[in-house]
């Protein structure tokens, strides 16, 4: 749980403390984007971009993006984040398909995680060399939502953030 509550918290750590001045930016695509932040015993990198089309389009959403973060203090890399932009049922999943791939995704409150490091890696690789990528999940009322995510430039920023967490693929 601890791997989902630092990820989350993180867009709103940096403007609660004001580290915003800390934050630097790695790259900046159109689509894909990177970040670090200094941390003792290490910075947190990560990439995050938006979906280039989510339907319905009529769904009440907050946040909707896609995250990969390395965090060199906990020695945790490619942690692969759907945020979904609403809550979802107890035990509910959510399906993640790359180029064809499916991956089996669990969700809590309202993000979705690929099961164990292994897959983070997997799916980390496969967003990297792919050209398109979708999720599927249902809400807790029950509205089954797909965003579709153009992987242009996803490995421009994942090449950003792995030079500075110094992470070897």
């Amino acid at each position: 749980m601890q791997r989902f509550a630092v990820i989350l918290a993180l867009p709103f750590v940096v403007v609660a403390t004001g580290a915003s001045a800390q934050l630097k930016i790695l790259e900046t695509g159109t689509i894909w984007s990177a970040y670090s932040l200094p941390n003792k015993g290490g910075p947190t990198c990560y990439l995050v971009g938006k979906p280039d089309k989510s339907t319905p389009p009529t769904a009440q959403r907050s946040r909707v993006d896609a995250m990969v973060s390395h965090r060199v203090a906990e020695k945790a890399y490619n942690v692969v984040t759907f945020n979904l932009g609403y809550a979802v049922k107890k035990d509910a999943k959510a399906e993640l398909t790359i180029d064809g791939k499916k991956y089996g995704l669990f969700v809590d409150n309202d993000a979705a995680w690929t099961p164990n490091a292994a897959t983070d890696k997997a799916v980390t690789e496969a967003l990297a060399r792919g050209s398109t990528a979708t999720i599927k999940a249902v809400s807790a009322h029950g509205t089954a939502t797909t965003d579709t995510y153009d992987l242009t430039g996803f490995g421009k920023a994942l090449k950003a953030i792995d030079a500075t967490c110094k992470v070897k693929r």
